[in-house]
């Protein structure tokens, strides 16, 4: 369904109805050209872009999920009556805001609303609730949450690759545009009551993975972040995803990523490494993605439960009630609880089997030891669901005709939806609760059972203890589901090990009663500490954290579709306009040009690093302009430079990063640093080839003054694994001798100290002054973090220069660096080169000497 704009949904009301927009306070015009963000805003003197830094408690939340935390009925007389529904995380997670913050939901209704009626709804829901509801045609709906979502992203999310027809299914392209179609339609929604420089977005899982591609094409300073609540597979399970790269780059529009664990969190940062190119940074604790100059930080925080809602469910005298009833019912047994969802995941069959081999290798547990099961109906549908229901009641039949007697039935399973106060009568009764699903995004069941376990006075008094009594519990749960790190004390299990399972089972059971409280003490502690509201609360602190920097950036738009992203950069970061440098060359008379080689002059990746004649012919139409010092600064070594520029007899050259300096053919080379001796090299290179030998596609070369470990046709998530080893390794071995060890994109490096391409910027801009030359121009050209010693000595280098000095200091690429100026790539700076030489050409007017540096 097309999406009204929301002045429409407001004159459906009267006047006194709510409004989004603080009084007084209107909305920002939206950034469609490039320029600082804090510019274009009419009001930018009075919004967040002040220097006092904003507070979540200003904010407003717009909270955007599949689905609303709504319950609707309809009453008797046709209408609907709707109502919270309290066991919705969306809904819990505002304790972690604040009672002062406002929060907006905007997401479908479980039930479906007729055309006619979706305007009333809509508005009631708008007043009563805060609730923007998204209604979708059925036929839209089921392609895009059954098909798209549970055909495809959720089976393979849970490791499940569609090998079959019947596995899954073969990847749909008609399901992927209903998906977008859907994201779109959210997206329109969001639109209809953001005010992008004050609201957060929080976007709840992976239904809606390309939302935030939508809101930062028409917001490109919103404050988007998005949770995934389902885990995140390995890269060699996700690139089977065709619309792989699209879910990335959509998600990497967002300013913080969550994650349940380290291990999604890894598997994403890898996807990304892989298939994008892209490398992460920790810093203080935090991890952090250089995408075209925004940061796009990760989040990882396991999701808590609403303990005050299970402890008011727990005092209410329908628990206890049941838990009496239950009591009763299982005096005399010990039992074992699961609660899991009826799907291809959860592995009840798999708890079923192992509860199997408990009774067959412990006859003693017969009659003592019962299993309720407690079966939630699915969330998808399809055969997978049949055939996990058919092997379930099949089992749970066999056990039962084998091992059961009157007045005991050794699995009970309870497939019928029950009350949460049943739920809860469970937990509280029952001495162990096992988790064996074989993939789950978190799971809280096991934080559920450790809180009722705790009990509470009314509790205490039915089961017969006291308030002082320690309390105990123990849990079995899996390995691979996310709250499983948080849960030291659990005995973990790999569900697919049928005897390890019912082995775990049994030493839950006769655990002496000390250790279980001790358990139970230590998980209470970590539950109680670490609820729902806490999680909100830190990913929200960690949002407006990582949305600091929106309006003092300066934001580009470009892409296409899917394809989308913002290049974010610092405001006085531009492109080199040709046409400028150009002019500011012609009205100069002393010139200083210092120029990287590799990925500046030469594309990066190239097979052949051999100056092109194109690059030769330009760089001896800069040296003869006597005008002009020119100088190659590059980490090749000086006899390949020397081969190279041979042709270029007035070209000053240096090599190996500085060590050596040569001011034109015919000069000597000069060491710009006095080095004792290299035997640390006898030192680092056993420790460089061992790494070479264990680390395919990765080679070493030996240098006069430097060795460099190269790693850029090894695999990438290896290699730069492999590096940091290096690293770690080199500076733990060569921490008493006089060198560096610094890695850069693909290689890792050894040089003696002090070198750099600074010093020849220094030199170069200090002979010059001694000669009586004072530079009026300075361009200085590189792409890596080599070169960017270079840019710092000429960008504080005024005492050397004229005091009307033009100085260009210009990287390659856009990316964060200390140079004002980029260019996109080689093909661009040999182009603004060629003007430059184009212009030498042409002047008439006389030239003095050249200001060439003395040998």
């Amino acid at each position: 369904m097309v999406s009204r704009s929301y002045s429409n949904l407001l004159e459906l009301t009267s006047c006194d109805s709510p409004t989004f927009s603080r009084e007084k306070k209107r909305l920002p015009r939206v950034a469609t050209v490039a320029g600082v963000l804090s510019e274009l805003d009419d009001e930018a003197s009075n919004s967040a872009g002040s220097d006092a830094p904003s507070s979540i408690s200003q904010d407003r939340m717009i909270i955007v999920g599949n689905q609303l935390p709504l319950k609707a009925q309809r009453k008797d007389d046709g209408t609907w009556d709707f109502t919270w529904d309290e066991d919705s995380l969306l809904l819990q997670l505002k304790d972690g805001l604040g009672e002062d913050v406002e929060t907006i939901y905007i997401g479908c209704l479980k039930e479906e609303i007729e055309p006619s009626e979706q305007d009333d709804v809509a508005q009631n829901l708008l007043d009563t609730f805060k609730c923007v509801p998204t209604f979708l045609p059925p036929e839209l709906f089921t392609k895009f949450y059954h098909g798209f979502c549970k055909q495809h992203l959720w089976p393979l999310f849970h490791y499940m690759l569609p090998l079959s027809p019947d596995l899954g299914g073969r990847f749909d392209r008609s399901l992927w545009q209903a998906y977008v179609s859907v994201n779109k339609i959210f997206a329109d929604k969001v639109m209809e009551v953001i005010s992008p420089d004050d609201d957060f977005v929080w976007v709840h899982d992976y239904h809606l993975m390309v939302l935030p591609t939508f809101l930062r094409k028409r917001f490109n300073r919103a404050r988007l972040g998005f949770f995934l609540h389902s885990p995140f597979p390995s890269s060699e399970i996700y690139r089977t995803l065709p619309v792989r790269d699209e879910l990335l780059r959509a998600l990497l529009n967002s300013d913080l990523i969550g994650f349940h664990t380290f291990d999604y969190a890894r598997h994403f940062l890898s996807c990304c490494s892989r298939m994008l190119g892209l490398s992460y940074q920790s810093k203080r604790g935090y991890i952090g993605l250089e995408y075209y100059g925004r940061t796009v930080s990760i989040k990882i925080l396991p999701v808590g439960i609403h303990i005050g809602q299970l402890q008011s469910v727990m005092n209410l005298p329908e628990t206890e009630n049941k838990v009496e009833e239950l009591q009763n019912k299982f005096r005399g047994q010990t039992v074992m609880l699961g609660v899991d969802d009826m799907d291809i995941f959860k592995g009840i069959s798999l708890k079923l089997l192992a509860m199997e081999q408990l009774l067959l290798q412990h006859p003693d547990k017969r009659g003592r030891v019962v299993l309720v099961q407690i079966a939630n109906p699915a969330r998808g549908r399809g055969k997978d669901v049949q055939e996990v229901q058919s092997e379930t009641y099949a089992t749970v039949k066999r056990i039962n005709s084998t091992f059961g007697r009157p007045g005991y039935t050794p699995v009970i399973l309870i497939d019928t939806p029950l009350q949460f106060y049943e739920r809860i009568a469970y937990y509280v009764i029952a001495e162990c609760c096992l988790v064996t699903a074989v993939r789950d995004g978190m799971n809280l069941i096991p934080y559920e059972y450790i809180i009722c376990r705790q009990g509470s006075d009314k509790i205490d008094k039915i089961l017969g203890t006291s308030s002082f009594t320690q309390k105990k519990s123990m849990l079995v749960v899996s390995e691979f589901i996310g709250c499983s790190p948080s849960l030291s004390g659990a005995i973990r299990v790999n569900p697919w090990n049928i005897d390890a399972v019912a082995e775990a089972m049994d030493s839950a059971l006769i655990v002496p009663e000390s250790e279980k409280q001790m358990r139970h003490e230590k998980h209470y502690r970590y539950v109680s500490t670490h609820d729902v509201a806490y999680w909100a609360r830190s990913f929200l602190q960690d949002l407006e954290r990582a949305c600091r920097d929106h309006l003092r950036r300066r934001c580009w738009g470009i892409g296409f579709g899917l394809g989308f992203r913002v290049i974010a950069l610092d405001p006085n970061f531009r492109k080199l306009s040709v046409e400028h440098i150009v002019s500011a060359y012609k009205r100069t008379k002393h010139r200083a040009i210092l120029l990287d080689y590799d990925g500046t002059m030469m594309q990066p990746g190239s097979i052949s690093t051999t100056p092109s004649t194109e690059a030769v012919a330009i760089l001896n139409s800069l040296c003869k302009d006597t005008k002009n010092c020119v100088f190659i600064v590059s980490g090749k070594e000086r006899k390949t430079l020397t081969d190279w520029f041979s042709s270029c007899e007035r070209l000053g050259v240096a090599a190996e990063h500085g060590y050596f300096v040569r001011t034109n053919h015919n000069a000597d080379w000069e060491e710009c640093v006095s080095v004792p001796d290299f035997d640390w090299k006898q030192i680092a290179e056993p420790v460089m080839q061992l790494y070479t030998e264990t680390t395919d596609g990765s080679n070493i070369e030996t240098k006069e003054t430097a060795l460099v470990w190269n790693y850029e046709f090894a695999d990438r998530d290896f290699g730069s694994c492999q590096a940091k080893e290096l690293l770690d390794h080199l500076e733990s071995v060569l921490a008493n001798e006089p060198v560096s060890v610094k890695s850069s994109p693909h290689i890792v490096e050894v040089k003696p100290q002090g070198v750099s391409k600074g010093i020849v910027a220094e030199r170069l801009l200090l002979t010059m002054q001694q000669m009586g030359v004072i530079p009026d121009f300075v361009l200085c050209i590189g792409d890596d973090r080599s070169d960017e010693d270079m840019f710092g000595v000429i960008m504080n280098a005024r005492a050397s220069l004229s005091p009307v000095a033009e100085v260009f200091p210009c990287t390659v690429g856009q990316k964060p660096s200390k140079a004002k100026y980029y260019l996109e790539d080689t093909s661009e700076i040999l182009r603004m080169l060629q003007g430059l030489a184009n212009a030498s050409e042409q002047s008439v007017t006389s030239s003095p000497q050249p200001p060439h540096v003395a040998s």
